[in-house]
């Protein structure tokens, strides 16, 4: 993509939910040249002032139809509660602006299909929050699939293990927790990062199961999904997330290990994070719950990046950034599309009603079904 006749186009940015990502964001944005106009809404006001102040943002309210309906408003980030993203994503393409909604894109697929068939009907140029693209060893191994280093892609395995307090912060924060499956909210990373790898492939059949022995009665989500799909072309994968490990678990939150053979090769991706360990006598900060803390700590393994020089460095940066260029520039980027989005919702939701009925399922899956069984 390119902006029209290669001029820089101002951005006039609505973040709307000024929690942690949010926040990472917004403070990217103020540093960020093409930024001319920042906007922010969240409904905690105290958290959002706060951003507003640390950013100098020029405009805060506590409603989102408010701040996107401002004039200045071009582009609009969406960091609310993944179950709030429908309202503000609509009042956005509604203006015709550039979108960057963080993952999943709902979690109705229903709303998922209409928010898809408004930005397509629009033209919107809209991305979702799928940092994984933007981690070097990803883009090098994607780069490496584009050329052909494995002949064709025969099969696949991924493994993802989190610790519990990623689904315990996540479900707290809403009523509706079993919509917030460890597939739906974290899952889809390692099968949206997976989809890209094996981009072209058509995905036809999948089996799933699941367990929630760990988190089931206490916080009403699934503790472990494993599912395999079958491809059109005869290509099989397998995969799995759990993010019911114990607090104490040293990854902050992913750990990921995925392997891929070729008729003329194989690649293997260790993304655990165990290549450096921490262990001191001083106890090391969880990143989710200030009270939790753990004496051995697999570093770098928050996907965000890492704090350094009162700074964040890493993916989340390079996605920020690069997604601001995108607007500002026009610049082609590896980011996540609407539709990828919206792809990736409904294969999650297919391992939990597959998982849930006992089955296998042929895709794709109707949403409508998925929102009749699950909710």
């Amino acid at each position: 993509m390119s902006n029209e006749n290669g001029k820089k186009k101002p951005i006039g940015l609505a973040i709307v939910g000024c929690g942690t990502i949010g926040r990472i964001r917004g403070e990217l944005a103020r540093d960020y040249p093409g930024v001319e106009w920042l906007g922010l809404c969240d409904i905690d006001e105290k958290v959002g002032r706060k951003l507003a102040e640390d950013t100098g943002a020029d405009f805060f309210t506590t409603d989102s139809k408010e701040l996107l309906a401002r004039s200045e408003v071009n582009a609009a980030i969406i960091a609310t509660e993944e179950n709030e993203h429908f309202g503000p994503v609509m009042d956005s393409v509604e203006r015709g602006h550039d979108l960057f909604i963080e993952k999943p894109l709902a979690t109705n697929a229903l709303e998922s299909a209409e928010i898809v068939k408004a930005i397509e009907g629009e033209g919107i140029d809209a991305v979702v929050g799928y940092t994984l693209r933007f981690r070097r060893k990803f883009l090098v191994v994607k780069e490496k699939l584009r050329n052909n280093a494995l002949g064709d892609v025969t099969t696949v395995t991924t493994r993802a293990f989190m610790n519990r307090l990623v689904p315990i912060a996540t479900v707290e924060k809403t009523e509706h927790r079993g919509k917030l499956t460890p597939m739906v909210v974290s899952g889809t990373h390692s099968l949206d990062i997976c989809m890209w790898l094996l981009e072209g492939k058509k995905p036809v059949e999948l089996y799933a199961r699941s367990v929630d022995r760990a988190l089931g009665a206490s916080y009403g989500t699934k503790d472990a999904t494993t599912g395999i799909f079958s491809f059109e072309d005869g290509t099989i994968w397998s995969m799995s997330i759990s993010w019911a490990l114990p607090v104490i678990w040293p990854g902050s939150v992913y750990s990921l290990e995925i392997g891929i053979v070729g008729t003329e090769g194989v690649l293997t991706i260790d993304d655990t994070h165990r290549d450096m360990v921490l262990a001191s006598e001083r106890a090391q900060p969880a990143g989710y719950t200030p009270e939790i803390t753990r004496n051995v700590d697999f570093l770098t393994s928050y996907p965000p990046g890492d704090i350094a020089f009162d700074q964040l460095w890493g993916p989340m940066r390079e996605e920020t950034n690069a997604w601001y260029q995108r607007v500002h520039v026009g610049l082609d980027t590896p980011h996540a599309t609407a539709a990828d989005g919206h792809r990736n919702l409904m294969m999650t939701m297919a391992m939990d009603l597959s998982a849930k009925r006992g089955e296998a399922l042929k895709l794709p899956v109707d949403p409508a079904e998925l929102v009749a069984e699950l909710g």
